[in-house]
């Protein structure tokens, strides 16, 4: 048996991560591999971070293409085989006449929604404009939404499977930029970053609405450092590149940012 208790110390989603350690326990006692739901980035991040304590199971997250945000994780024992085509996932296509009627990412995923199924069994979703869309999902929805969605805002559409390889993933649009500072604070780092002033970034830190390694962080002055992830809500992410110190002591830093 897993350390239960111990590894739910502290967590934010202690029900997700909860049913995953079911999963793993059913994984180690069956010896076959046992898919999650899919999952989103917080949830993904914090699962990795307390399983990575263990060496009894191992894990692979995968989404249908490498920069999802949605993911299955396929868990099973460390002795086993394990990689991303045991991660059971299908491409639908979402095709109808979008040019008079544009539908949004919140569109297609409430028309899906609205068919009965429920959130955990779909992934990413990238719209194509007036082409529609496409879609990833649990393969026993496939069949069901080809059946049932029929319809995104005013238009008509046809949903089929696709092969995964189709998937028409653009490259995130992303922006390189440095920056010296004299400190490694969130508030500094992050708000050089995403261009706004350090009072504004400070109010949206202690808001919540700031995430690092999609881990919730309030502390203006917490620590930032190579490869860490910052995430707000609503706009983008940064990353944190190479750090230098200057002669002056303060501190080069090189960010991406994705928008």
């Amino acid at each position: 048996m897993l350390p239960r208790e111990e590894l739910l110390k502290g967590v934010e989603n202690r029900e997700t991560v909860a049913r995953v350690i079911d999963q793993a326990e059913q994984a180690i006692k069956t010896w076959e591999v046992v898919l999650t739901d899919f999952l989103s980035p917080p949830e993904l991040a914090e699962i990795q971070r307390v399983f990575n304590r263990l060496t009894e199971v191992q894990l692979v997250a995968w989404g249908g293409y490498p920069q999802a945000e949605r993911q299955r994780i396929a868990i099973a024992r460390a002795e086993m085989p394990l990689d991303e085509s045991q991660v059971s996932l299908v491409a639908l296509e979402i095709a109808g006449n979008f040019l008079f009627d544009t539908a949004t990412h919140r569109d297609f995923l409430g028309a899906m929604l609205g068919t009965g199924i429920v959130r955990e069994k779909t992934g990413d979703i990238i719209v194509l404009g007036e082409r529609g869309a496409q879609a990833i999902v649990a393969p026993e929805l496939a069949e069901f939404l080809e059946m049932n969605l029929k319809q995104v805002r005013s238009v008509p559409v046809k949903t089929q499977p696709i092969d995964i390889n189709e998937l028409k993933v653009r490259e995130p649009k992303k922006k390189e930029l440095t920056t010296v500072e004299a400190s490694l604070r969130l508030d500094a780092i992050a708000s050089a970053g995403f261009g706004m002033s350090r009072s504004k970034m400070v109010d949206l830190i202690d808001s919540g609405d700031v995430r690092v390694n999609w881990k919730e962080v309030t502390q203006a002055s917490s620590q930032v450092k190579s490869g860490d992830l910052i995430a707000i809500r609503s706009k983008g992410r940064l990353e944190v590149g190479e750090i230098a110190v200057t002669k002056k002591d303060r501190y080069r830093v090189q960010l991406t940012r994705y928008m």
